[in-house]
């Protein structure tokens, strides 16, 4: 079975997206959507020129395509699903799934009204060593903690200090480092451990009205979590799960490849499993595999995941003063 796909926006991430998902056999770029006919031919002219089209609900609404890949700006997210997702198309949609947890509620209740897949395309929690991170963490005894953080200087953060606000830092795209960086720390935690019982969070507010920074820190029955994000500035730590036997030591936490055990008695277990693929592949295979199999949500990804994340950020969000015209739309 083949799995024709449609794709929304012409960036570099779908470009990325597209290139990892052809890897599989069972999928197909049938469709294109952009605002404009110029970019979406130059996009489809660098994969055998799927059709281009530049108004969604005629993609959505004929028989071209069985799914859409969402990589449209965070605010556009919830507005496009939907739409797509009551046409009867599945639904792949990059993080954040959406601005809100009023919007991702909206869009799992179309998912379930449709009965179709939607699935967040969270990468990392697909890659081959995000299974290995879950499968041994057994071996730590008790986990204390979980220490998390990417900071990643934006090269987009050069023009906003010339006073050039691009998409990545202006809030009507709900934007800003936490939901474009911290989700990625914060998405595997919830996967491992559930939503936390308490959260206390700081941040550093840019002049467009965006978080550049932040740091969170959250409250388990019997464990801490600490998450620290930027755009604004780099870091060099792995991420740890710090357990009364050992701790587990991965590379990096947005797409991982090594994946050690340091116990206490000073041996190191290196759990690292090669991986084949290019990371987007994963999440692709994934979504491919649950519309075949008849399946409508992921394991991992899944909605509860997706929603409970939404939680989290929403909180941070209200605690260091950020809100976003989606959030004023859906009150």
């Amino acid at each position: 079975m083949l799995v024709r796909f449609g794709i929304i926006g012409t960036n570099w991430i779908t470009e990325r997206f597209v290139q990892a998902a052809s890897e599989n056999d069972q999928f197909v770029l049938a469709a294109v959507y952009s605002r404009t006919e110029e970019k979406g031919k130059q996009f489809a002219g660098n994969f055998n020129n799927p059709r281009v089209f530049t108004d969604l609900t005629e993609m959505v609404a004929g028989d071209e395509v069985d799914a859409v890949y969402i990589a449209s700006p965070n605010s556009f997210h919830a507005e496009q699903a939907v739409l797509c997702m009551n046409h009867g198309k599945h639904v792949l949609c990059e993080k954040p799934l959406a601005s809100n947890t009023a919007e991702v509620k909206r869009m799992v209740e179309a998912a379930v009204k449709n009965d179709v897949v939607l699935m967040e395309a969270l990468k990392s929690t697909q890659m081959p060593n995000f299974k290995v991170i879950k499968d041994n963490l057994y071996k730590l005894d008790r986990v204390r903690r979980y220490t998390s953080s990417y900071c990643q200087y934006s090269s987009r953060y050069d023009a906003f200090k010339q006073g050039t606000i691009l998409n990545a830092f202006n809030p009507i795209f709900s934007n800003g480092s936490l939901m474009d960086l911290g989700i990625y720390c914060l998405y595997p935690m919830v996967a491992l451990f559930g939503k936390p019982q308490s959260i206390q969070s700081v941040g550093v507010m840019l002049s467009s009205g965006v978080d550049g920074e932040g740091s969170i820190i959250m409250k388990y029955d019997e464990m801490d979590a600490v998450v620290t994000h930027s755009k604004i500035c780099d870091s060099y730590l792995p991420t740890e799960i710090q357990g009364e036997n050992g701790t587990m030591v991965i590379d990096k936490i947005n797409q991982p490849y090594s994946v050690k055990i340091h116990y206490r008695d000073g041996t190191i277990e290196d759990l690292s499993k090669p991986q084949m693929h290019e990371s987007m592949y994963y999440e692709a295979r994934e979504f491919i595999d649950l519309i075949i199999s008849g399946e409508r949500q992921s394991s991992i990804n899944s909605h509860a995941t997706s929603l409970m994340v939404a939680e989290i950020m929403e909180e941070v969000r209200r605690q260091i003063g950020l809100e976003y015209e989606a959030d004023r739309r859906s009150n």
